[in-house]
């Protein structure tokens, strides 16, 4: 299994958040995404939302560059 990550700067959000999380395994990932979404963007934990956030995962690594914002 490869890397995965999830970039908050493909979401837009009041504070312009610029945090990219990469981790080895999906729930690694998950478990470090749900916090961060929680403490910092304020979110609501539930199944649904973790859900939500595992189908916005990508191979790899997160770029550079910041990449085009897309709607949550």
């Amino acid at each position: 299994m490869g890397r995965k990550f999830i970039d908050c700067r493909e979401f837009p959000s009041d504070s312009g958040c610029s945090v990219a999380i990469s981790a080895d395994s999906d729930q690694e990932l998950l478990e470090a995404a749900v916090q961060h979404a929680v403490s910092v963007h304020k979110h609501e934990d539930s199944p649904e939302f973790r859900q939500q956030l595992k189908s916005l995962f990508k191979e790899g690594t997160p770029p550079v560059e910041r990449p085009t914002a897309h709607m949550l």
